[in-house]
């Protein structure tokens, strides 16, 4: 026990040395004469226990190959890199992805071999890009793209079996919610196809260069058995987009036009033991399946 504490605090040091702080991440924006851009979700964490954190709470494996999905400047990058097997960091802004194995070169030399850098736009990533497949998705994601990119990426690589994901609070609250709650919505119920979410803390303003407008929050996703069903996940998703699409309509009505027409839906909804009076903001996952499977 006592040499795994010893060890434990020589890996706890060595990630906080390797660490870009405030300093360090303003010589790189001056060395890049880079401009963080809200179009592009710009926003660096610079402090050493937000990252530990993320770390952390990804419950990562020695064996994980990880998907970080806009690793920026590197900060979280260091902080993965001496937990896991392999980080393949996918970037759209070139600028920044030449220089991260600059960074890791420079601050933790001997992962530099563990360090996978991809110039691509994680929306359009395939799993033949990748000679080998991530086991975890670990981000601090761009808020206006963190849902499609976190339910594309579940659906392109099914080997993803955690999930790590910073994004801005409203959204961590979407994509955690249960149904009936007031955040509960299209995002929420696709979450559930893949992975039991749950929503943890919150993630300051101050830690970030530029400080965000708005708070950050923590979502970990953890992979179970998708619903049983002989439909495509593409049919249960057009079902929950028309449910939510008119959200406050009751689903024999929001249904209307996927089903043909609203008595149609209300006949499918009954056929499927739900009564047509609800609202989609009332169904599960599985309540989705049983709609959808009513019209193959």
């Amino acid at each position: 026990m006592q040499l795994w504490l010893i060890l434990n605090r020589l890996l706890v040091f060595k990630l906080s040395s390797a660490m870009l702080g405030p300093v360090e991440i303003q010589e790189l924006l001056t060395k890049l004469d880079l401009r963080p851009t809200k179009k592009l979700g710009q926003n660096f964490v610079h402090d050493a226990n937000t990252v530990r954190k993320i770390v952390k709470s990804a419950q990562l494996s020695a064996g994980d190959c990880v998907l970080e999905v806009g690793p920026g400047l590197g900060s979280l990058t260091l902080g993965l890199l001496p937990v896991v097997s392999k980080v393949i960091a996918v970037d759209i802004d070139q600028r920044l992805l030449d220089q991260l194995p600059i960074t890791v070169n420079e601050r933790a030399p001997e992962f530099l071999d563990s360090l996978v850098a991809i110039h691509a736009d994680a929306l359009e990533l395939k799993s033949a890009d990748l000679s080998i497949q991530p086991t975890a998705l670990v981000a601090n994601l761009p808020y206006n793209v963190s849902v499609p990119v976190i339910l594309t990426l579940l659906s392109e690589f099914p080997t993803i079996k955690k999930l790590l994901v910073m994004v801005q609070s409203e959204v961590a609250d979407r994509l955690a919610a249960s149904p009936g709650t007031a955040s509960y919505g299209a995002p929420s119920v696709k979450m559930q196809w893949f992975m039991d979410v749950q929503r943890l803390g919150n993630v300051p303003r101050p830690v970030f260069i530029p400080v965000p407008n708005v708070d950050s929050g923590l979502v970990l996703g953890i992979s179970k058995a998708q619903p049983v069903t002989h439909v495509s996940r593409e049919k249960v998703f057009k079902v929950i987009d028309a449910a939510f699409n008119q959200r406050r309509k009751m689903l024999r009505s929001a249904l209307a036009t996927w089903a043909g027409n609203a008595t149609k839906a209300n006949t499918i909804l009954e056929n499927a033991g739900i009564d047509p009076k609800l609202r989609g903001e009332r169904l599960s996952i599985n309540q989705y399946v049983a709609i959808a499977e009513q019209q193959s």
